[in-house]
């Protein structure tokens, strides 16, 4: 109690005690009882009121003993507790700043108060983990687990994460001496669960994540995507996959990423025919470029089916790169290669990119072009450095020479340093009529 107020109760004290005493100075008071108190040969006769006043009195006085030798003492451990915490505020300003070393030091003699003594050493962990001394990271890891064992646990468990060991993670923040989770502890958990593969119960977590308000809402919207999604790849089987996709909300049931994770586990496990439909229905309900990449590259059959489809959607996405790369794919591997060539050409127009110069490339190539095929090539790898491609250079009609040879005219310099082979140096009739190693004539 403060100065101030023992002052205020020993003043009430003592006008009580006078008004008592006027009170209690009277006989009838007696009616009450006596109490008689005998004490070397003499008796000592009072009232009980009288008696219990008394009492109150010395006990008043007692504690008003106890409260003056006690105040030094006092004195000195709200001095103690201030410096403590002084020292935890210029030890986190100081790990803030960078400065560890001196983090380090504040903090630890901070320590030494226990109601500051867990976010002492946090804080000292952290800054000893910034300087990579893990000697003493063990040290404050292991006074932390005796000041507190649930914020030890959630230290360790981001730590354990960190070094990729999920299980582990999983394993310390189950144990039954830190239960119920705290908030971060459950975050940390579904985030364990995650990374070792048991998406589905992590899963199950997000309504206690919603619930203490761990996340804000974006942030557990794309946990619950992301979530969903992994959850269908880790399927094991069919009826699993057919399990967790009708768990899945139907709000996801359109996101490109869970029905992207959906098609590829279903032809994964060869269940190709709900793959195909679930991304048809999911390009019907919301257009995504990314689902009609994958729609064009699935490597299932029904290609005429699917063919149908792209160009129905042509109709209504008619600039559409990846739906122009996705015909010419499928077109290419019907074996219609004009066509294809077709589709490509007016998808790289669109800017679809490396993808498309790699799939003409693949086009020329089935076509026994390869003089194309390597300039298609070329620019794929161009746009990936993020160059200009180059318009693609057919070769000219092939030259007579003698001895019934059929040697062709070289490629402009860009197709050039694509061939396999340099082109020999031809000699024709007239004399001193030579070509130079890129087929053009020397001058004489």
């Amino acid at each position: 109690m403060k100065p101030f107020q023992s002052l205020v109760v020993l003043l009430l004290a003592v006008a009580l005690g006078v008004i008592a005493s006027q009170f209690l100075g009277t006989e009838q008071l007696r009616q009450f009882g006596e109490v008689i108190y005998r004490y070397g040969g003499n008796d000592y006769r009072s009232t009980v009121p009288q008696v219990a006043l008394m009492v109150l009195v010395g006990l008043l006085v007692l504690w008003l003993l106890w409260s003056l030798l006690a105040s030094p003492f006092r004195a000195w451990g709200r001095y103690r507790r201030k410096q403590g915490r002084a020292r935890l505020i210029e030890g986190i300003q100081a790990h803030e700043q960078g400065q560890w070393q001196r983090a380090e030091k504040l903090l630890a003699t901070a320590a030494e108060d226990k109601e500051v003594s867990a976010v002492a050493m946090v804080t000292a962990v952290r800054s000893a983990e910034a300087r990579d001394d893990q000697a003493a990271v063990n040290q404050y890891l292991q006074r932390l687990a005796g000041e507190d064992a649930t914020l030890h646990a959630l230290l360790q468990a981001e730590r354990l994460l960190q070094q990729e060991r999920p299980v582990d993670a999983i394993n310390l923040l189950d144990t039954a001496t830190i239960q119920p989770l705290p908030p971060r502890g459950l975050w940390l958990r579904t985030e364990a669960l995650a990374r070792a593969e048991r998406a589905h119960e992590a899963y199950g977590q997000l309504g206690a994540l919603r619930k203490q308000k761990v996340l804000p809402d974006e942030a557990v919207a794309e946990l619950e995507t992301r979530l969903a999604a992994q959850s269908l790849l880790e399927a094991g089987d069919v009826n699993a996959l057919a399990a967790q996709w009708e768990a899945t909300p139907k709000a996801l049931r359109s996101d490109p990423d869970v029905v992207s994770a959906y098609a590829l586990r279903a032809v994964a496990l060869e269940w190709d025919e709900p793959a195909l439909l679930n991304l048809e229905q999911a390009l019907d309900t919301r257009w995504d470029e990314s689902l009609v990449t994958l729609y064009g590259q699935m490597p299932v059959d029904k290609l005429a089916t699917r063919q149908a489809n792209l160009q129905r959607w042509l109709g209504n996405q008619p600039a559409s790169p990846a739906l122009l790369l996705a015909l010419g794919r499928v077109a290419a591997r019907q074996r219609q290669h004009t066509q294809a060539e077709d589709y490509l050409h007016h998808a790289i127009a669109a800017g679809a990119g490396p993808a498309a110069w790699e799939a003409l490339g693949q086009v020329f190539l089935d076509r026994g072009e390869p003089a194309l095929a390597s300039q298609c090539f070329a620019n794929a790898l161009r746009q990936q450095r993020g160059d200009d491609s180059i318009a693609l250079a057919r070769a000219s009609a092939p030259l007579a020479a003698p001895l019934d040879a059929v040697i062709p005219e070289r490629p402009t310099v860009e197709e050039q340093s694509l061939m396999s082979e340099p082109a020999p140096l031809v000699v024709h009739d007239r004399v001193g009529d030579e070509r130079d190693a890129f087929g053009n004539p020397r001058l004489p």
